[in-house]
């Protein structure tokens, strides 16, 4: 059964509550994402500890029932 973005959006907003996220669905078919998450919590992290964390939010749905997401990860614009 595929995911929503909706659902997607929830889990990392829930792990991540200073994330800005964006959620695109690349194919319609709802297995084929992409992620955009922003937030400021990131700032000491490196880019695969970033990434690191919204797959954690995910708790474990990547490869299952989230067939692919397409993620990127920043920090929010200084002004």
């Amino acid at each position: 059964m595929p995911m929503a973005a909706e659902e997607i959006e929830a889990l990392i907003r829930a792990a991540i509550p200073d994330a800005a996220v964006e959620i695109t669905d690349l194919a319609g078919d709802g297995d084929h994402y992409a992620a955009r998450v922003v937030a400021e919590s990131f700032r000491p992290l490196t880019r695969v500890e970033r990434q690191r964390r919204v797959y954690d939010a995910l708790g474990g749905r990547m490869g299952g029932v989230l067939h692919a997401l397409q993620l990127t990860t920043g920090l929010p614009s200084q002004g």
